[in-house]
């Protein structure tokens, strides 16, 4: 569903492209566009449309940086940016975005069954609006140190969270048997953390060997107020739900979960929500929400706490 809404979406922004291209045409008529050939006359215009367009995206993920910095924990000192360390988040939360929702998500992810699999499978289990081409990058990486793994797409995208924990159990039992592992790895971005945290509630921990969480709100985002459907009630702060979710976790389970976050989230705020009692806590700064699944950083990081859940060597 959210590939196909996705392709509505994009279709509907080039649409606006050539609305705004054809009235820049006929209302904005510089002196020198009379120098320019049709087709570069045709070029112009739809540029200016195009840029257009991608201005209304720079100021949306700018008021989202706006937003979460209101909201925002207090940054540790090692973390502090400098104006070139600001710019680079900025800039590459804005390319992560762009490249998620025009094209990572328009390729889902699916099951990949490596040829001589090392380690254990992985399952992946995306966030917020959003769907396994999300994890497109990491899925590289995957097939490079020969990892098999699932990317599931949760639906509807707008449900309670526990209603993905069946979707979830299904693929986790379709990941063993393929594979032959006794046990899986989730490795969960945002909400699907929470969904994760779902599963081990309702199902255990069995057939669960980690649970790697990123930029996971644990204890909600002030954001969740501005998106619409049930998940994005329960991933509010001090939500029923998840208070629910917390007081039944059995301490055992949390040592089970490593929450890798950055300090700069533009999306979970206050940051620290990510900080999860009883759990592995890694910290990164200048990264943002989006791009902490591509990140070369949190990737290899990724890959050492999926190496790590194989080997059971967690201290």
């Amino acid at each position: 569903m959210i590939k196909r809404l996705l392709i509505l979406l994009l279709v509907l922004q080039a649409v606006l492209v050539g609305l705004l291209a054809t009235g820049l045409y006929y209302w904005w008529r510089p002196a020198w566009e009379a120098t320019l050939s049709p087709p570069a006359t045709a070029a112009f215009y739809a540029a200016c449309g195009l840029l257009a367009l991608l201005l209304v995206r720079l100021l949306i993920s700018a008021n989202n940086f706006y937003l979460s910095w209101r909201a925002g924990s207090i940054t540790p000192p090692a973390h502090a940016l400098n104006p070139l360390s600001a710019a680079g988040l900025f800039w590459h939360e804005f390319h992560s975005s762009m490249l998620t929702s025009s094209y990572y998500m328009l390729r889902p992810v699916g099951m990949q069954l490596v040829p001589g699999a090392q380690g254990m499978p992985v399952l992946l289990i995306h966030g917020y609006a959003c769907n396994s081409g999300y994890w497109l990058p990491m899925s590289k990486l995957l097939k490079q140190a020969r990892i098999s793994h699932y990317g599931i797409d949760l639906e509807p995208p707008g449900a309670p969270i526990d209603d993905f924990v069946p979707q979830v159990r299904a693929a986790v039992e379709r990941l063993r048997r393929e594979t032959g592992s006794a046990q899986v790895i989730l490795l969960a971005h945002s909400m699907g953390g929470l969904v994760a945290r779902a599963y081990l509630r309702r199902h255990g921990d069995a057939d669960i060997a980690r649970v790697i969480t990123l930029g996971t709100p644990h204890h909600g985002t002030a954001l969740a107020h501005l998106g619409p459907g049930s998940n994005a009630a329960q991933m509010r702060r001090d939500s029923a739900w998840l208070a629910s979710l917390a007081a039944s976790e059995a301490n055992t389970q949390r040592t089970l979960i490593s929450s890798i976050y950055s300090v700069h989230d533009n999306i979970i705020a206050p940051q620290d929500s990510s900080d999860l009692p009883g759990a592995r806590n890694l910290v990164f700064g200048a990264i943002g929400h989006v791009a902490l699944g591509r990140h070369p950083e949190v990737m290899r990081c990724t890959l050492r706490e999926i190496a790590a859940a194989a080997q059971c060597d967690f201290v």
